[in-house]
């Protein structure tokens, strides 16, 4: 298995902090995964592309980085079954889904990261979820040494959430995923901006103006380092959006099939007058408030901080507590927002 020894990952989060594990380690084989027990007696992290994780201190825990690439496709009467590697990258699996006739990922273009973090975080945008077309993941137990394979209904997936955060944290890891595409496929188009689109529209025209939305509202990781939307969007029951709604009646909201209601953290945000504001090298991003950015030279904590600050002022005009979507990674492990003071 390949390992590293005081490995800077600078260079391996898209917040571009600096920090340094102890230990990198990158299984790539069953073979590897049996060698990782030696790793699992300390505070351990796994570590995909870093898109959604912001390193708060100078030193990480111990890092696993799977390695497992390939995507094997099968054709099926009424659809396609599509396996992929966890160490693919996201956005390049949904290209190529599109251009060769396999619909239902478009929606979810240029989301940052490895395929393996996506049922972790159970990513979505514009009314789709990585939840509507899993079929099972492979996972490694950390315990038993042995291979799961666990369905849909195993993964108990939520709102950016699955027993992947819960239950089985730090448990095992991702080794692939298995996706169903049907090949009665319908353009999901209810989100504003693809609203625009005529109903009779390609996937690969849907997917175009998902990529041409993300990419006028976020900023290049690779030019302004960011982790894409910081927090959630959060869920408040019928009686708060009530509320709420009397006070700001321009408040865009989305109604779910509990009743509760979703609500735009960005918009909260900018409400709150946070839209470019800036803290300890850090700054809410001046064009999508639900971003925050490093402008160069933050720290995590530094970035941590502004985190709070936001948090606050939010919860202080709204009542309203936003949740992290990002993961802050100590040299303990992961921690809670809560756990820094502005």
């Amino acid at each position: 298995m390949k390992s590293a020894s005081q490995f800077q990952l600078k260079q391996s989060n898209s917040f571009n902090v600096a920090s340094i594990t102890p230990s990198l380690y990158q299984p790539a084989s069953y073979a590897d995964l049996d060698d990782l027990a030696e790793v699992l007696n300390q505070p351990f992290y796994i570590l995909g592309e870093g898109s959604n994780t912001l390193f708060v201190e100078d030193e990480t825990p111990v890092i696993i980085r799977p390695g497992f690439k390939g995507v094997d496709i099968e054709e099926t009467c009424d659809g396609y079954r599509v396996r992929v590697g966890a160490a693919e990258n996201w956005h390049q699996l949904v290209i190529r889904c599109v251009e060769q006739g396999i619909y239902g990922l478009e929606n979810l273009a240029l989301i940052p990261g490895s395929v393996g973090a996506a049922p972790v975080q159970n990513i979505g945008a514009y009314g789709v979820e990585f939840a509507d077309y899993c079929q099972e993941v492979e996972w490694f137990e950390f315990s038993s040494k042995s291979v799961k394979t666990l369905s849909r209904q195993d993964c108990q997936f939520g709102y950016r959430d699955s027993v992947f955060k819960g239950a089985l944290y730090n448990q095992g890891l991702i080794i692939s995923v298995t996706l169903i595409f049907p090949k009665n496929w319908q353009a999901k188009l209810s989100y504003h901006g693809l609203d625009v689109l005529p109903e009779d529209v390609s996937a690969l025209d849907v997917m175009k103006q998902v990529i041409a939305i993300r990419e006028s509202k976020l900023p290049d990781p690779k030019v302004l380092p960011n982790a894409g939307s910081f927090f959630k969007n959060p869920v408040v029951s019928p009686e708060q959006h009530r509320l709420l709604a009397q006070e700001y009646h321009d408040m865009p909201s989305y109604p779910q099939a509990d009743k509760s209601v979703k609500l735009a953290a960005g918009w909260l945000i900018e409400q709150a007058g946070l839209k470019g504001f800036m803290l300890n090298g850090a700054a809410v991003h001046d064009k999508q408030a639900l971003v925050l950015v490093n402008k160069g030279c933050a720290s995590g904590k530094g970035i941590s901080s502004l985190a709070k600050h936001v948090q606050t002022c939010v919860l202080d005009k709204f009542g309203i507590k936003l949740q992290p979507e990002v993961r802050l990674i100590a040299a303990r492990g992961e921690v809670e927002l809560d756990e820094f003071e502005q």
